[in-house]
């Protein structure tokens, strides 16, 4: 199975969170799946760094493709078809990580593995697993 992981999965995975779900959990640590982190989340988790609103992940994007390396997990850049197809989404859903995560997963035929409810009512037929 290829996924493509939520930023708070990603998150909850390097924290050892138990809000992670177990068939979550389970996905991630199968070495016969392919699992991908987004872009998206890098951007993100900067973000929410600079806020205050996320404690210190990473010290610089370097750092954090270090860390998605060591767990075996491959980065999924962010390309000009899935930043249209984002910006094109017809659903109101405003959040722009989500919007590239749909994209992408769609676009790219990944299992996106988040718990966020959002994603089941963008139409968009992506298939989910938490």
């Amino acid at each position: 199975m290829r996924l493509l992981l939520d930023t708070h999965a990603l998150l909850w995975w390097w924290a050892d969170d138990a809000q992670l779900s177990a068939a979550a959990r389970s996905a991630i640590g199968d070495r016969a799946n392919e699992v991908l982190v987004s872009a998206a989340s890098a951007w993100e988790i900067a973000t929410k760094q600079r806020l205050g609103r996320l404690s210190m992940v990473a010290a610089d994007g370097a750092a954090f493709e270090r860390m998605v390396s060591a767990d075996g997990f491959e980065m999924l850049p962010v390309t000009a078809a899935h930043a249209w197809r984002a910006g094109a989404l017809t659903h109101v859903h405003r959040d722009p990580f989500d919007r590239m995560l749909a994209a992408q997963s769609e676009l790219e035929a990944m299992t996106l593995l988040t718990r966020d409810p959002v994603f089941a009512t963008l139409g968009l037929g992506i298939t989910l697993h938490w």
